[in-house]
């Protein structure tokens, strides 16, 4: 039986790839959402993954894309835009998950989206995604972030 922190990091790699196909090809959330549970996510191969947060993750970074705030940790002259579509994808899910799960340490988020990205990109672009993250992080969730430990005690995962 797969541990509650096995099925969302299951849940997170599914979202990414799922944001990734909603960049790449502008189908609808729903459209895509419907394709994982179908196939992607049902058993046997998909079993260990949460789809409730899958779902959430999904929803919740496509109905109002932190875009925004993804560009306020990025250098200067850097913008989402000039981004690959498979850092947006990673970036647009942490970042989701830092505003709107204060149930997971900011830490844990950051870290997860690191691990995921190690599937997808090189070892420049993880220190990316975990710089941007982190940044990310600091700026909306500082108190959490201070001391190098979580203030919630949680696992959280």
């Amino acid at each position: 039986m797969a541990t509650q922190r096995s099925q969302r990091r299951a849940a997170r790699l599914a979202a990414v790839q799922a944001l990734y196909q909603i960049d790449m090809t502008r189908r609808a959330a729903d459209s895509v959402i419907a394709e994982f549970m179908a196939h992607r996510l049902a058993p046997p191969d998909g079993a260990e993954a949460d789809t409730e947060f899958f779902d959430d993750i999904v929803r919740g970074a496509t109905a109002a894309p932190p875009d925004e705030a993804i560009a306020g940790v990025l250098d200067e002259g850097w913008a989402m835009a000039r981004l690959g579509a498979t850092l947006r994808a990673i970036l647009r899910a942490g970042a989701w998950e830092l505003t709107a799960r204060p149930d997971i340490p900011p830490r844990v988020t950051v870290s997860e989206y690191v691990a995921v990205a190690r599937g997808f990109v090189s070892a420049k672009e993880i220190g990316f995604v975990n710089g941007a993250l982190d940044k990310l992080a600091r700026r909306l969730r500082a108190a959490e972030m201070e001391g190098g430990k979580d203030k919630s005690g949680g696992a959280g995962g």
